[in-house]
């Protein structure tokens, strides 16, 4: 496996320290998670400092094993400004394509409520103040007041989107790479692996039926390579030419 690269590195510093951080001082997560941009909780400098954060032990394994592993092949490849550039642009986006679907989602079950004669400011209101009306599960149905209440109240953590991205990249620079998981004893081609993982993401999200836990933001996961596959495409047609991608 390639040597680790330098930002490579300091990206794995910081989410650690941020990590074992957030654990000695918990409110850090209230300002450095990203909170729907609607609930007055959401600052300004969370869409880039949520991607730091993480929830669980084996979140931030995965994800920094994820980072080391594909993401020093890269930067390699490309530089550290470049790869720097990336990785943060896929964590961006992730989490604005997962705010855009929350967005639809809530304020589909907002419309709900207000045809059923709720005010939309008294029902903004009442979710200010932390609380709800225990009226509104039985006109949304149980499935979507959850998600209705989800969206508003947990916040997002994790640099997941970004590492999306990475894999994404790297599946399309280096099709015929095989990765050998953890899980899977049997090699598999990147250009097999990675959309088949994105896909999963993408059932997961529209279903709602996920198979790697339910505390999991599909969408942020399929923005980051969406975003990350739109960038080396770019890169491809206008700065790297002549070089051979295979």
């Amino acid at each position: 496996m390639m040597q680790m690269t330098e930002t490579v590195k300091q990206l794995l510093i910081i989410n650690i320290i941020l990590f074992f951080g957030s654990m000695v001082v918990p409110a850090a997560n209230e300002y450095l998670a990203i909170s729907y941009f609607e609930n007055p909780s959401f600052k300004l400098w969370q869409p880039i400092t949520y991607m730091f954060m993480h929830g669980s032990l084996g979140h931030i394994f995965f994800n920094m094993f994820s980072l080391y592993a594909f993401g020093s092949t890269l930067e390699h490849f490309w530089g550290a400004k470049k790869f720097l550039f990336f990785y943060l642009s896929c964590g961006l986006g992730s989490i604005f394509f997962q705010m855009g679907i929350n967005y639809f989602e809530f304020h589909s079950a907002l419309d709900i409520l207000v045809s059923a004669g709720y005010d939309k400011g008294d029902v903004f209101n009442t979710l200010y103040t932390g609380q709800y009306n225990t009226a509104w599960e039985q006109i949304l149905g149980v499935e979507n007041f959850e998600s209705f209440m989800r969206t508003y109240t947990v916040k997002t953590v994790g640099a997941s989107g970004a590492i999306y991205g990475l894999l994404a990249a790297f599946a399309f620079m280096f099709p015929n790479a095989e990765l050998a998981l953890m899980f899977i004893p049997i090699p598999i081609k990147a250009k097999i692996f990675v959309p088949i993982l994105i896909l999963i993401d993408l059932f997961s999200g529209v279903t709602g039926k996920s198979f790697m836990g339910d505390n999991i933001a599909h969408f942020a996961h399929v923005g980051g390579a969406l975003v990350g596959i739109l960038i080396v495409l770019f890169w491809k047609k206008n700065q790297f030419n002549k070089n051979r991608w295979d």
